[in-house]
């Protein structure tokens, strides 16, 4: 059970399943956080603070482990691409009258992505994941 999930977490061959369920996590995001009242609910059972690191987090770690590139620059370029996704979230919200746009929600964003990049990073860099 554990080679089928490390399988689906690491191997080369699901590369474009990990980025492509990166970027449907963000637009998931995106959306549901637009249904009135549907980010209310979500905090009853999760603060902000927990939502926004754990879904950066998943992002960065499946855009990380989904880019080509050597280890180094993979979390660079993960921790990049939601940085600008965190942006655009807080961008988008200022448009709707129930929500509002909070730099210290852009800021969890970009920590929590960090964070995974830089695991990411170390972990490789020590053999206890596979290379990029």
């Amino acid at each position: 059970m554990t080679g089928r999930i490390l399988n689906l977490l690491f191997a080369v061959a699901h590369r474009s399943l990990r980025f492509r369920s990166g970027f449907l996590m963000y637009f998931l995001i995106l959306i549901l956080g637009s249904i009135p009242h549907a980010r209310a609910e979500i905090g009853e059972v999760a603060s902000g603070l927990v939502l926004h690191s754990v879904a950066y987090a998943l992002i960065t770690f499946l855009l990380a482990t989904a880019s080509r590139r050597h280890a180094r620059g993979a979390s660079l370029q993960a921790f990049l691409i939601v940085v600008v996704m965190g942006a655009v979230d807080e961008w988008v919200q200022s448009f709707f009258p129930y929500r509002h746009a909070a730099a210290s929600d852009w800021a969890v964003d970009c920590a929590a992505s960090f964070c995974t990049a830089v695991l990411l990073l170390m972990l490789r860099r020590k053999k206890h994941l596979p290379a990029a």
